[in-house]
């Protein structure tokens, strides 16, 4: 499938598939996450410097690599959702561990947490299609060995 890119920055990458057969594609920063970039919420916000064209019936989804326990932050909303309609930059929030990013502190096994610089791989975009779902209110569901059961219900 092709899709429409546009760069926004000079230093912006292309997504690109790190293994054949990958899923995501990495997305590379075009700032680093230092305190400049904290937003009035306490994340920092790292741009990726493009915008996309997701085809109508198509979503893009923005997730942590799984690389991020390397680095001081945390994609803040867990997975981010790119409907086809938006036409703006592609970015993610992340929250920091600020005293990380003051003072690079060490983990207990003597790691080095770093906070993320520019061209850096930081995220993965995944693009895949999706159902135009229709709801049908009912009196009753049907009925499956779970039930009701929630949080907890399997036993571990």
């Amino acid at each position: 499938m092709k899709v429409k890119i546009k760069k926004l920055h000079p230093d912006a990458v292309i997504p690109t598939y790190a293994k054949d057969g990958d899923a995501g594609m990495d997305l590379y920063a075009v700032n680093d996450s230092g305190i400049e970039h904290a937003t009035d919420y306490g994340t920092m916000k790292i741009n990726f410097g493009i915008s996309i064209e997701i085809p109508k019936g198509y979503v893009g989804l923005i997730f942590p690599r799984s690389s991020v326990y390397k680095s001081t932050g945390r994609l803040s909303n867990c997975v981010g959702v790119i409907d086809s309609g938006y036409r703006g930059e592609l970015s993610a929030q992340f929250d920091p561990s600020l005293s990380a990013f003051i003072n690079h502190s060490e983990n207990l096994a003597g790691y080095k947490a770093e906070p993320y610089e520019k061209g850096d791989r930081v995220a993965q975009l995944i693009i895949m299609p999706y159902p135009q779902i229709e709801f049908e209110e009912v009196d009753e569901l049907s009925t499956t060995d779970r039930g009701e059961g929630g949080f907890g219900s399997t036993g571990n």
